[in-house]
């Protein structure tokens, strides 16, 4: 049977309840198109989410890796194109869960600059714009432990030579993190909704294995 892991973070920074653990969990447990969808939370921390995450995939071989993250600040689901080998946490004022803030750092100095999501990204968005879920790709993942999760599983991947399609999305602030005094004025999705846009986009995964080509209508994402 196909296996998805979808990896979410809890609490971090000013965030005391992330969309990506709160929805991870939601998917955790559900058969889609004839997979099956296993949730694990990985610690908020530099390297050793990286560490958590291998294991997971050494221990249930998964087929598809979905890995989630909280982007403050957007207002829709954001499928993320490409990794970046640089992390920056004191740009944001933030540090990981053990204190760590990593400045001007690679995640691994002997690995390329970058790579690109193996997941299709557009259809992915068009499927969960069709389920009535807003969404768009994006080309920034940040510099914090999101993108440097997204950049260790995908180097694992392509230097183990793992048979694993896996990818990062975002997903906006839940509406009680963006009522906190700290965020007022940021956009916010239900759990709801975040929970129906990620099955129609783990619909799309499952379905194609190559990208669409169709031409996907985006604006200018933070």
């Amino acid at each position: 049977m196909t296996k998805v892991l979808v990896t979410g973070f809890d609490a971090f920074g000013t965030t005391p309840v992330n969309p990506a653990g709160s929805v991870a969990r939601k998917l955790d447990g559900m058969t889609i198109n004839g997979a099956t969808v296993i949730a694990k939370i990985a610690p908020a921390a530099f390297f050793k989410s990286i560490e958590y995450v291998k294991e997971v995939i050494a221990d249930i071989q998964p087929d598809v890796v979905i890995m989630l993250g909280e982007y403050g600040g957007r207002s829709m689901i954001t499928v993320e194109r490409i990794a970046n080998n640089f992390n920056d946490a004191t740009r944001y004022q933030l540090v990981d869960n053990e204190g760590c803030g990593l400045q001007d750092q690679p995640t691994d100095p002997e690995g390329p600059v970058g790579y690109y999501t193996t997941l299709p990204i557009r259809a992915i968005v068009k499927a969960m714009r069709a389920a009535g879920v807003p969404a768009d790709i994006s080309d920034t993942p940040g510099t914090f432990v999101c993108n440097h999760l997204m950049y260790g599983i995908l180097h694992h991947i392509a230097t183990e030579n793992l048979n694993i399609r896996a990818g990062w999305i975002h997903l906006p602030h839940l509406p009680s993190v963006a009522a906190m005094e700290c965020h007022l004025g940021a956009p916010s999705m239900s759990e709801e909704t975040a929970v129906a846009g990620m099955t129609a986009g783990i619909e799309a995964i499952l379905e194609h294995t190559e990208d669409i080509h169709d031409p996907i209508r985006s604006l200018w994402q933070i």
